[in-house]
């Protein structure tokens, strides 16, 4: 699986990571709808950071169709709920 995280560039990981992929996704959600801004940042980070720690990145060259996108880490409350599907961040 190829995920984009915005403004950093693509990794490409194993299926077999989205179990913890999705399992900090249910948490950010939930911070998210609480309004928890603390643990959204730090659930956010989480998330990310697993995603490079766990994925092999490709080259800046490399276009690769994405098949999940990930905001910034600066990103906002905001600016992430307008990426949110029912799902969270990450189908399933």
């Amino acid at each position: 699986m190829i995920v984009r995280i915005m403004g950093e560039g693509q990794w490409k990981l194993a299926d077999s990571h989205i179990v913890e992929l999705n399992r900090l996704d249910d948490e950010l959600l939930e911070e998210m709808e609480s309004g928890d801004e603390e643990g959204f940042r730090r659930t956010l980070g989480a998330l990310l950071d697993a995603v490079r720690q766990l994925g092999e990145p490709l080259p800046d060259e490399a276009l690769e169709p994405s098949e999940l996108i990930l905001p910034a880490p600066d990103a906002g409350l905001d600016e992430v709920r307008e990426m949110l599907s029912d799902d969270g961040l990450i189908p399933g």
